[in-house]
């Protein structure tokens, strides 16, 4: 017994030195090339690609689901700098970066964080709900395929059809008590060392509930925001640009690769390691950076994660295909 213990922590050692191996040869290999973006050596050991790959929780759009195209006219010079943040600074959540935790729930999150700054910005920051990702992961069963629970993934285009049909209720952060339902995975660390736990394994769907928490003072029915249109935008960059200065905020998609996960700061291009999946974010703005354009973008890995949460992204090539999948749409009552 005590022979085969040992076996078995020196298999631990083995698997743990590999990771380590790789990630190690990767961020080297990334801040060699001295690309236009810098990688750090901040994976917890015992993460693997696996989890990595559950954290991805865009699904492909199935044939035939699709949502109108807006097509704006381009009449007015679009600034060369733009960041929501500045443009709508009474606007709280659009400063804020989310944690989906460990659960493959980006596709809604990157959906209800558009929504809220969409509200917020077009009642004049009179309103700022902070919309439900856990009532869209948990209830949209359109959301996700049959017999298939939210953190196994979702399609965004869905969360977006759902706000405008069937409404979504507003619920803050985990262990927030804010709004009707709040989120309920609790937070962790992704690829980085900070304050809180590692992320772990990927974590069941919370179920379904339909009814505010208790000290919310009122009903879920009444608590639902709406969307009084949901669309799709193309992948022309003054078409996103455009709506973005408009409307505010959209939600995209783009494949992640391994390297992605030691993002630190710069404009990223994928220069290392395999495809993990298909994510979803929030962009909020765009620049120029040592001549090189890019999209600002908000991740759902907290504020330990990347640049307080933010990264920068190569635009205009449609780099890992971050321009082919634009969702937004517009406030019901607004």
């Amino acid at each position: 017994m005590k022979l085969f213990l040992v076996y078995l922590a020196a298999l631990v050692v083995i698997s743990s030195a590999k990771i380590q191996t790789w990630q190690r040869d990767m961020i080297v290999k990334v801040n060699s090339k001295q690309t236009s973006w810098k990688a750090g050596y901040n994976y917890p050991l015992n993460t693997t690609l696996d989890h990595l790959r559950g954290l991805m929780g865009v699904l492909p759009t199935p044939e035939g689901m699709k949502l109108p195209l807006v097509v704006h006219e381009i009449n007015e010079a679009l600034p060369d700098t733009f960041d929501a943040r500045t443009q709508w600074p009474e606007c709280k959540s659009i400063q804020e970066i989310r944690d989906q935790g460990s659960c493959g729930s980006c596709w809604a999150f990157g959906a209800v964080e558009a929504i809220s700054d969409r509200v917020c910005i077009h009642s004049n920051a009179t309103m700022q709900p902070h919309i439900s990702a856990e009532d869209l992961l948990s209830c949209c069963r359109v959301c996700v395929p049959w017999q298939s629970p939210g953190c196994n993934g979702g399609y965004p285009i869905m969360a977006w059809n759902t706000w405008r049909a069937e409404g979504i209720v507003t619920g803050g952060q985990y262990n927030s008590n804010e709004g009707c339902l709040p989120y309920t995975i609790p937070a962790c660390e992704h690829h980085v060392v900070g304050k809180l736990k590692p992320c772990g394994d990927i974590l069941p769907t919370p179920e379904c509930k339909k009814t505010c928490e208790a000290s919310y003072k009122v009903s879920y029915e009444d608590d639902k925001h709406f969307g009084g249109s949901a669309y799709e935008v193309g992948s022309d960059v003054e078409q996103i640009q455009t709506e973005i200065f408009k409307n505010g905020p959209v939600q995209a998609a783009f494949t992640i690769y391994a390297d992605f996960t030691s993002y630190k700061s710069g404009v990223y291009q994928h220069t290392s390691g395999e495809a993990l999946g298909a994510h979803a974010i929030k962009i909020l703005g765009w620049g120029t950076e040592n001549n090189l354009p890019y999209w600002l973008v908000a991740n759902s890995w907290n504020n330990d994660w990347g640049d307080k949460g933010f990264f920068k992204i190569l635009r205009g090539k449609s780099e890992c295909g971050i321009e082919n999948e634009i969702f937004a749409g517009m406030p019901f009552y607004l």
